[in-house]
């Protein structure tokens, strides 16, 4: 008996090309349902990724608009004291709060971008298996 990456394989000459052609397709049988499984349990965690960015996006949102309230109204008045006049200085607290809502969007939707969610376990292990089908037919 030999293996071929950790499968054991009876001789040729002690099996019919039957008894291989069945045991081949029960075992491509099972490498499928293993692969399906693998693809559901990734596939499951990247879902609940995207959630949680998606609750990290809605949260700060949420959060984010009555604190700027009272924050953007004591920055234009700390500029208003400061010699700005009132448009200008309602426009540079404007400015900069875009910015800080912009930061906090970008980080959650960079953790919806394509890469972070690929599933790469199950395509790695997809290249692993069609490498040992090919041995196998060998």
């Amino acid at each position: 008996m030999r293996t071929v990456r950790g499968i054991a394989m009876s001789s040729q000459s002690s099996r019919s090309l039957p008894e291989l052609f069945s045991d081949a397709v029960g075992q491509l049988a099972k490498l499928i349902g293993n692969e399906f499984d693998l693809a559901r349990a990734e596939l499951s965690e990247k879902a609940s990724q995207v959630s949680r960015a998606a609750a990290l996006i809605g949260a700060g949102a949420v959060i984010l608009m009555p604190a700027l309230v009272l924050l953007l109204f004591a920055v234009s008045a700390a500029l208003i004291r400061g010699g700005f006049s009132e448009p200008t200085a309602y426009l540079l607290t404007g400015a900069g709060a875009g910015l800080v809502s912009a930061a906090l969007i970008g980080t959650g939707l960079s953790r919806l971008s394509g890469d972070a969610l690929k599933p790469s376990a199950i395509l790695d292990q997809i290249e692993r298996d069609k490498v040992a089908a090919k041995e196998m037919v060998r």
